[in-house]
């Protein structure tokens, strides 16, 4: 009979992510973004003719290298522990 007159506590509701963690998903979704934006390009509608602007810099190694540092500071960003205190 006690049971019944107890009061159930509600969790309280809070984000997971603090600020400083979105700000970092975003960033890290700008780099992705300007990653895939850089890809773009570069093909022909004609298919008897070969542009090799498809294999330069930009498209090789620049734009993928941007996509993997996007995602590298989205992990950090998940990761990211912003109530740590510093010893």
């Amino acid at each position: 009979m006690g049971k019944k007159n107890q009061k159930v506590k509600e969790p309280s509701k809070q984000f997971i992510f603090k600020k400083k963690n979105y700000i970092f998903l975003f960033i890290g979704l700008a780099f992705i973004s300007l990653g895939f934006i850089l890809m773009t390009g570069g093909g022909s509608n004609d298919p008897n003719y070969f542009n090799p602007d498809i294999y330069n810099f930009r498209r090789i190694r620049l734009a993928p290298t941007l996509v993997l540092i996007g995602l590298g500071i989205q992990v950090y960003a998940i990761l990211l522990n912003p109530d740590k205190k510093k010893d």
